[in-house]
């Protein structure tokens, strides 16, 4: 169990030109992909847990559809994609700086670049139809759910 740490510790190198800072960067980035994965996550998880107060909530019933969990479940595998990314780009980031190279990302950034895009289309898309649908409805006069009594009440007029 001792070599499995003693590796992950690293070995020393020596610090010349810009081998330490360019160490330091790299670690930057990889807590930055980390960040945006576990962003990527939050946002799922908590469009999760507004679709599950769906149910309960009346005035919330128009997100209670399969939507909802899908565009939940795509930001979460998004982000759990973006932390392996950064976490496999690091490794082979260090490698390669041990050995004096440099390799840049492109698969990275463009992946990200499209599906990013890809999500606020999307996103927009659904927005615009759930409000075309809602005005159906209202055209229609189809209510989405029966609207919650008050236990307020206002004072009749002499």
């Amino acid at each position: 169990m001792s070599g499995f740490f003693s590796r992950l510790r690293g070995e020393r190198l020596k610090n010349t030109g810009s081998l330490a800072r360019d160490h330091l960067a790299s670690e930057r980035t990889f807590l930055a992909w980390t960040r945006t994965g576990l962003g990527f996550i939050a946002l799922g998880v908590a469009l999760e847990k507004v679709e599950a107060l769906a149910a309960i909530s009346p005035t919330l019933l128009h997100l209670e559809n399969s939507r909802t969990k899908l565009a939940a479940g795509t930001l979460v595998g998004t982000g759990s994609l973006m932390v392996v990314h950064g976490t496999s780009r690091y490794y082979g980031v260090l490698r390669d700086l041990q050995e004096g190279y440099f390799r840049p990302n492109r698969i990275g950034i463009t992946g990200l670049a499209m599906v990013s895009v890809g999500l606020a289309f999307t996103g927009c898309l659904l927005v615009m139809e759930n409000e075309a649908e809602q005005e159906r409805k209202k055209g229609s006069g189809i209510q989405d759910a029966p609207q919650a009594k008050s236990s307020f009440t206002t004072p009749s007029k002499p």
